[in-house]
C-alpha cells in the first residue's frame, strides 16, 4: 500500500506546490482513495507533477467540513468522471474560524450528485472503512482554538461533529486516516489504537516559546508514547510543535511533506 501526500503546508520537492490544507492518495488492494482535497487545485498540480492520475480513483473522502480540505473537490469532480466523495453528514454546516471568517465547505456542492453522505459507520470496501466516533466519550479534553459552529443561530465552540476518519486494515495492520483529528489525537488513538496513524495533530495554535504550551505537547507526547503506534502527521501540527513533539517521540513520529510518498507491506 502506497500513500503519497498531494497537498500540505511545505513542499518535499522542487516543482512540489505547498498550500495551507492537505490530501492524501492512498493506493493499494486494488483500490484508490483519495482522502481529502485541499484547499485550491494544488493537490491536482501535484498529481499531475508526480504522474499521478486522480480520472481512476474510485473514491474520495471528505475528512470534515472546512474549506483547507474541501476546496478541491470540484477539481476532482472535473477530472475524475465517476467516483462518488464521501462527505459527513454535517460536513455543510456553517463553521468560522477565531476571526469569525466562514471557513465551511462551497455551499454550491452540497446537492451535488456524487456526494455521499456519510454516517456514524460507513464501509466502502473491504478493509476499508469510515467512523464520526460522535457517540463516543471524549475522555482527553479538546479544546477548539477558537473555531466555532452555528447552530439554531447561536454561535458555539465547534464540536466537530462533522469530522470522520478512515480506518484501513492491511496485511494485519490497522492504519488509520485523519484530516485534522479535531475531536483530540489522543481520544483518536484511544478509540482506535491503530498501529499506524496518518494525520494532523491540530498543534498549531498551540505556544512552544510559553511553559503552559510546552508542558500541553510534553503530556500529549507522553500519552500519545503510551499506544503501540507509529505517528506520520501533517498540516496542522505546526512544523515548531511537531519539532518539540519530535523530540520526545523520537522514531515514533515523522512528518509528511507535500510530495512525500511511503509504502506500507511492500
Amino acid at each position: 500500500m502506497r500513500f503519497t501526500v498531494l497537498c500540505e503546508n511545505t513542499s518535499a520537492r522542487p516543482g512540489i506546490v505547498a498550500e495551507h490544507g492537505f490530501s492524501l492518495l492512498i493506493e493499494g488492494d486494488h483500490l484508490k482513495v483519495l482522502f481529502d482535497m485541499g484547499q485550491t487545485n494544488v493537490f491536482a498540480a501535484n498529481a499531475a507533477a508526480m504522474n499521478l492520475s486522480l480520472a481512476d480513483v474510485n473514491y474520495a473522502v471528505l475528512s470534515h467540513g472546512h474549506y483547507d480540505h474541501s476546496g478541491g473537490i470540484k477539481t476532482f469532480l472535473e477530472q475524475n468522471p465517476n467516483a462518488p466523495v464521501y462527505v459527513p453528514q454535517l460536513a455543510f454546516g456553517d463553521y468560522y474560524n477565531a476571526d469569525d471568517a466562514f471557513i465551511g465547505v462551497d455551499p454550491s456542492l452540497k446537492c451535488h450528485p456524487r456526494i455521499r453522505y456519510t454516517g456514524d459507520f460507513t464501509p466502502l470496501s473491504p478493509g476499508f472503512s469510515l467512523f464520526t466516533c460522535n457517540d463516543l466519550e471524549r475522555a482527553f479534553p479538546v479544546s477548539a482554538f477558537g473555531l466555532t459552529e452555528c447552530c439554531c443561530n447561536e454561535k458555539m465552540a465547534d464540536r466537530f461533529l462533522h469530522e470522520q476518519y478512515l480506518l484501513i486494515h492491511h496485511q494485519g495492520k490497522r492504519i488509520l486516516i485523519s484530516g485534522c483529528s479535531h475531536k483530540g489525537v489522543e481520544n483518536i488513538v484511544s478509540w482506535f489504537q491503530p498501529d499506524i496513524f496518518i494525520g494532523g495533530f491540530h498543534m498549531m495554535k498551540v505556544d512552544v516559546h510559553q511553559e503552559e504550551g510546552q508542558k500541553y505537547l510534553e503530556q500529549l507526547a507522553n500519552n500519545l508514547l503510551k499506544h503501540h503506534t507509529v505517528y506520520y502527521t501533517a498540516h496542522c501540527t505546526g512544523t515548531e510543535q511537531y519539532a518539540f513533539l519530535k523530540e520526545k517521540m523520537q522514531d515514533c513520529l515523522q512528518y509528511l511533506s507535500c510530495g512525500d510518498t511511503f509504502a506500507l507491506g511492500e
